[in-house]
């Protein structure tokens, strides 16, 4: 049987209007220390981000989400922060945050195969 490895990850939502705390969930990110794996698995949806905000800043918005994906890469173009350890870089990615794209609360599991797991979050929490 295949070993569990601890795993933590949040769900990452766009609050295009923060003063109204309405939000839609856009992504998973998913860190597994053992496996050394941090991933961001995510899709925007602007008919429904629209609905929120009808001014909402959509190529804004990807470029964000692409620039936590190159963090999550440990990518240069993703600054000084993705030149850290990767349990320095998803800490990061999920502090607390009052801004357009936010973090959920950290959320722990277990699995045999983290890149396995990220699809089922977010097929799960997200589409």
């Amino acid at each position: 049987m295949p070993e569990k490895n601890l795993y933590d990850y949040a769900v990452i939502r766009v609050v295009p209007r923060v003063e109204r705390e309405e939000f839609i969930n856009v992504g998973v990110i998913l860190f597994c220390k053992v496996e050394r794996f941090l991933q961001l698995r995510y899709t925007l949806d602007p008919i429904r981000l629209r609905a929120l905000d009808p001014n909402i800043d959509m190529v804004a918005l990807e470029e964000n989400l692409k620039a936590i994906d190159r963090i999550c890469a440990g990518d240069s173009r993703g600054g000084e922060i993705a030149g850290l350890d990767v349990a320095s870089r998803f800490r990061w990615l999920t502090a607390t945050r009052s801004t357009v794209i936010q973090s959920s609360k950290v959320h722990p599991g277990y699995t045999e195969h983290s890149s396995d797991t990220l699809e089922k979050l977010f097929d799960g929490l997200v589409l």
